[in-house]
């Protein structure tokens, strides 16, 4: 199912179970009851709620915000690395700067195709993607140059190969969720406790007052969308962060 799809269902879903309550309250209550008698201190404290949720969910968004930005900033260094790698071993003799890129190639591929899926579902790298680097850096590291070109370029090149093992590390100590359990608790509560203190004010059934309760509604729904959308630092999709590694590299 499409996120948007799935935005656009609780979005309709909230909307709907708030104007519904108060469709249902206000047929409950009657004509006898005077909304003007709401106590200024009810009042005081859903304005206080609200701002205190709106502050929270603003920290929430900025936090799963700045966990996918440097998630991607992780994934672009990786790349860059191994692309400066592929291209840098071009002065190493034929046989070892084939066998360096062949070695590069597959570990990419396995990143790509098997190792990113894996990550996104139990938020951990695989073994088999550390073997494949480990052997890029034995090709290395095991190469002896031939001249003093070559062995100017020897070290930028190990350097490189080990930029894209830190980024790696990175990216496997970053690959689970950023919020904990306990905020998504807090959130989901305080998004209903907003919510429900909206029908403490006694709002009615004029057009006004139920469109201002499904907008409010529906931008609360559509902040937690948000908030679980980049909860996940590297996507939901296997496509939705590798764009450096398939711009470089043939996969």
């Amino acid at each position: 199912m499409s996120e948007w799809l799935v935005l656009a269902i609780a979005m309709a879903a909230a909307c709907a179970v708030v104007l519904t309550i108060t469709v249902l309250r206000e047929r409950r209550l009657g004509e006898h009851d005077d909304p003007s008698q709401t106590p200024d201190v009810i009042e005081y404290m859903t304005m206080m709620v609200g701002v205190v949720y709106a502050i929270v969910l603003g920290l929430a968004i900025a936090g799963v915000w700045e966990g996918r930005n440097a998630a991607q900033d992780t994934v672009r260094a990786e790349a860059q690395a191994l692309h400066e790698v592929s291209e840098r071993v071009q002065v190493y003799a034929p046989e070892p700067r084939d066998r360096v890129r062949a070695d590069i190639d597959a570990y990419v591929k396995h990143v790509v195709k098997k190792e990113w899926p894996v990550m996104l579902k139990q938020g951990d790298v695989t073994d088999q993607g550390a073997r494949l680097l480990d052997k890029v850096r034995t090709d290395v590291t095991a190469y002896e140059p031939r001249d003093d070109h070559e062995s100017q370029s020897y070290q930028p090149v190990l350097d490189q190969v080990g930029a894209a093992d830190t980024a790696r590390n990175t990216r496997a100590a970053n690959a689970s969720d950023t919020m904990p359990g306990v905020v998504w608790f807090g959130l989901i509560v305080g998004a209903l406790v907003a919510v429900g203190l909206i029908f403490t004010l006694q709002i009615r059934r004029s057009p006004r007052e139920l469109m201002l309760a499904g907008l409010y509604s529906a931008l609360i729904a559509f902040l937690l969308f948000l908030i679980w959308d980049f909860n996940s630092p590297f996507g939901h999709e296997v496509a939705d962060t590798t764009g450096p590694f398939t711009a470089l590299f043939t996969v």
